[in-house]
């Protein structure tokens, strides 16, 4: 062991899926799918969002952060799993190791704080929608915004920079990428101290932010039952719940993945849910959004020359 970690020096080893080899193909070519089907769902959004006029309101406008954000987030992983999982070299260098976890804890942070944003924008058009257009002006959408990925790269600069404090023991990596729980593992003294410092952070962008969504859909739902109109409170459900969808499946696995003790994690479990908000969760997100949506039907159509003005 001690001359395979000298020979490995400075890099580690992502062991990836490679308990279960009978698996690798499948999951490249599964992978692979979703992978092209992320880029060009979320590519889509993005550019009918800036193409039709219709679509420049505040909610599109977050729904393009969003798609960008989780292009952005998928991309930090996926090709190399993609490399590990067809190419023989499975390693990466320390500073690679940490420039993605860095990148990948600022891109999840940052999905945290705008779903935050926008359930708040949901609230204003369902709650207040005689003031909507004045609550959400455009200069506050883009500062709520740039507050997003603000917030997300400074709370990861926080616990990246406690995590390359803490001294590591052994080369390998029982994962398909550089994520948090599993660097932990490799910890060669107590980090009782430092995992309480990274809890407290984690609760404050994870549980924080949930609390707030949900509190805010509480008012949403209080004001929907209230609209006597059944298009109405279908149109009010269908749009929110479109977000609540995506809001449960990011959280969920997010929590389970960075709220329960190193003791308890388990790297096995913790890859396929790690696949599932890295790959499966961007996929679904266009889709998600889309499927019930007609202004965003109707300008796809027109775009596609079969739609009217």
């Amino acid at each position: 062991m001690d001359s395979f970690n000298a020979t490995l020096g400075d890099r580690f080893l992502l062991l990836g899926f490679s308990d279960w080899p009978q698996l690798e193909l499948i999951l490249f070519v599964f992978i692979s799918i979703f992978y092209s089907l992320t880029v060009f769902g979320n590519t889509t959004i993005i550019a009918l969002s800036r193409m039709d006029l219709r679509l420049h309101t505040p909610m599109y406008f977050f729904l393009s952060n969003l798609s960008f954000l989780d292009l952005c987030f998928t991309t930090s992983t996926v090709p190399q799993l993609l490399i590990n999982l067809h190419g023989r070299d499975r390693t990466i260098s320390y500073s690679g190791c940490v420039a993605q976890l860095f990148i990948y804890l600022a891109l999840g942070s940052t999905e945290c704080v705008l779903l935050v944003v926008m359930a708040f924008d949901r609230y204003a058009a369902v709650c207040r929608p005689l003031h909507y257009t004045t609550i959400m002006h455009p200069l506050l959408c883009q500062v709520l915004a740039i507050a997003s990925w603000g917030g997300g790269f400074v709370n990861s600069l926080i616990q990246t920079s406690l995590m390359m404090a803490i001294p590591l023991c052994g080369h390998q990596l029982n994962h398909f990428f550089c994520e948090m729980p599993v660097f932990l593992k490799l910890a060669c003294e107590d980090t009782g101290g430092t995992e309480a410092k990274m809890f407290v952070a984690r609760v404050i962008i994870l549980v924080f932010p949930a609390a707030l969504i949900l509190g805010s859909y509480a008012h949403i739902a209080r004001a929907v039952l209230k609209v006597k109109s059944m298009a109405g409170r279908r149109k009010a459900f269908g749009t929110c719940g479109s977000h609540l969808l995506v809001v449960s499946m990011f959280y969920g696995a997010a929590i389970y993945t960075y709220l329960q003790p190193k003791s308890s994690y388990s790297e096995s479990k913790g890859k396929f849910v790690a696949l599932f908000y890295t790959i499966v969760t961007p996929m679904l997100n266009p889709l998600i959004y889309t499927l019930r949506n007609k202004d965003v039907k109707g300008a796809l159509w027109k775009v596609l020359g079969r739609g009217t003005d």
